[in-house]
């Protein structure tokens, strides 16, 4: 089993949700099972699926969960950029989520490059 607490993805999506579970603080309490909840859950499914996915047996079960991850980060990514629209973020902090986010989705992506070329050299 590989050790996700190394691998920068995770570090960089762990990171990510601390910081939207801080933000998320100061959301209407309206919000509290709308948006704050879907944007948290959004946001934990990233580093929650790079576990998983780090605790399978083979490469392509890894990969398949990669492939999650990236979904849920668009999502939250998507929920980012509607909080800013709802002035629930000023705009410098909203500029800093979405920062946090790009550099998640580019670490990701080198990840799922690296364990697509390992799976494709097995098939």
């Amino acid at each position: 089993m590989r050790d996700y607490k190394k691998i920068k993805a995770w570090q960089h999506a762990d990171d990510l949700t601390v910081a939207i579970y801080e933000a998320t603080k100061t959301f209407p309490k309206e919000e509290c099972y709308g948006l704050t909840s879907q944007l948290r859950r959004a946001a934990y499914s990233v580093p929650a699926n790079v576990v998983e996915g780090a605790a399978r047996n083979s490469q392509k079960d890894y990969l398949h969960f990669l492939q999650i991850a990236r979904a849920s980060l668009a999502e939250t990514h998507y929920f980012l950029h509607l909080s800013l629209r709802l002035g629930y973020f000023d705009q410098s902090h909203g500029a800093v989520l979405l920062q946090q986010a790009e550099t998640v989705a580019r670490v990701l992506a080198g990840l799922m490059r690296a364990v697509g070329q390992e799976v494709q050299s097995v098939a």
